[in-house]
């Protein structure tokens, strides 16, 4: 932890990002002085703010820090931003968010979770598992808890539970204990050109594990023959040829009852209050950690039932008879495939209305055939045009490329406005929206029209 203990003053280009936004605020628990730009303010940078942590909205290097010890950046930046330049042409120590993450983890027992899909909400599971048994650790989610309405906490153990990210091969810095691979399907293929190449990199995370080392890993990954671990448990709710399943599952008023078995153990009367079938898989991931690291059974179940999940995944922003509105992150064919599954568990009776707004331009060229084909699944389905990010269009990619692929009748592109009219005068039974990009603004107009509240 040397490298940490020289930084008292640190700078965070892009602090409203999801995954900076929890190490500045690591390094804020720390003592240092924590400042950031980003591009506009949100919910999260105004809690930022709240805490302590200076922010501005203008790339402006007078409104920066002069003399920061350390300039954190991500690698949504684009490359013309004024004050990453300036920072980096006058010798400042400028690193990505995955080298501050090394150093962070360098010194501690390291729970990595990994996987195209599914890492956010299993991160989150293993760590509210750690917190809620008093176990602790030092936690850095992808998301916002909704049991601690925070993506970092800390604690004095030192064990750090961690989003394991295959963007930009960021995970291949760290040095894991425990990992975790819920998937190794193609994604970032602006990165890494061939999904043979995603699943070398998956491979290669692996062989980072630390000796005596474990590794819970979904059954049938395409390469799991290749995973190397001193101790390796594969997991799948469903499939009884996997080390840990799941036995006697029921669906009570919405929530999941059931029992996990694994190789020399079974933990009994297990309550999820989360929707999603791939929601019970990953919890018995984190389970599978939780046995590792001998925590008790009773601690489990209660931890278990105590899960509220995380912002956007699978939440219920509205949950009547007459109504359900459902706000996920799902941007990857397989995540709504698991999306709409989980849907279809809990209200098979009810016609499903999927609004989905594709994200990047090259994500959506990439994964055209898959996205149509999933979309099918729903009775009807809305696209909203193509979320760029940090993406310039490509000619001929769009949303109605998509929608011109799809076998389902009842589909269409709507803008936001669109959208929000669309909603007040059907007001749909059963809304699901999901995305990556900023669909989430729309989720609470779409909830109080449906609830008879025009949105003002």
């Amino acid at each position: 932890m040397s490298k940490l203990t020289t930084i008292n003053n640190i700078y965070f280009i892009g602090v409203g990002g999801i995954g900076m936004s929890a190490i500045a605020r690591y390094f804020l628990s720390k003592g240092a002085i924590v400042s950031g730009y980003d591009k506009t303010p949100t919910v999260l940078t105004n809690q930022l703010e709240k805490e302590g942590i200076t922010i501005h909205y203008t790339d402006d290097i007078t409104l920066a820090p002069q003399q920061p010890d350390v300039v954190v950046y991500t690698p949504a930046i684009p490359k013309d931003h004024q004050e990453l330049n300036h920072y980096i042409n006058n010798g400042f120590r400028v690193m990505k968010r995955s080298d501050i993450l090394q150093w962070i983890t360098e010194n501690a027992f390291n729970i990595c979770i990994a996987g195209t899909h599914g890492k956010t909400t299993v991160t989150s599971m293993v760590a509210h598992l750690l917190r809620h048994s008093n176990y602790g650790c030092n936690a850095f989610l992808g998301g916002i808890s909704a049991n601690y309405h925070t993506n970092f906490w800390s604690h004095e153990r030192n064990v750090v539970v961690v989003e394991a990210d295959e963007y930009d091969r960021s995970f291949l810095k760290l040095s894991p204990n425990i990992e975790v691979i819920t998937s190794m399907d193609p994604d970032h293929l602006d990165i890494y050109g061939t999904a043979e190449e995603v699943e070398n990199a998956f491979v290669q995370f692996s062989q980072q594990l630390k000796p005596g080392g474990t590794i819970v890993a979904k059954y049938g990954l395409s390469r799991a023959a290749e995973l190397r671990a001193d101790h390796l448990f594969t997991y799948d709710h469903q499939n009884e040829a996997a080390d840990i399943h799941v036995k006697s599952l029921q669906v009570i008023e919405g929530s999941y009852h059931f029992t996990v078995q694994g190789p020399n153990w079974s933990i009994p009367n297990l309550v999820l209050h989360m929707g999603g079938l791939h929601n019970i898989d990953n919890m018995i991931a984190a389970i599978t950690v939780a046995k590792q690291l001998g925590i008790d059974n009773d601690k489990i179940v209660a931890a278990v039932a105590d899960y509220k999940g995380v912002r956007r995944r699978f939440e219920y922003a509205l949950k009547t008879t007459e109504h359900v509105l459902i706000d996920d992150y799902a941007h990857h064919p397989d995540e709504l495939k698991a999306l709409l599954s989980g849907v279809r568990s809990i209200f098979p009776d009810r016609k499903l209305t999927l609004v989905f707004q594709p994200h990047l331009f090259s994500r959506t060229k990439d994964q055209a055939a898959g996205f149509s084909a999933t979309l099918d699944l729903a009775d009807e389905v809305i696209l909203l045009p193509i979320y760029p990010a940090r993406e310039l269009p490509m000619e001929g990619v769009n949303s109605e490329m998509l929608l011109n692929n799809m076998q389902l009748a009842n589909k269409q592109v709507l803008s936001k406005t669109e959208l929000l009219d669309w909603v007040k005068a059907n007001k749909p039974s059963l809304l699901v929206m999901a995305g990556a990009g900023d669909i989430d603004t729309l989720v609470n107009p779409a909830k109080e029209l449906l609830m008879n509240h025009p949105f003002v």
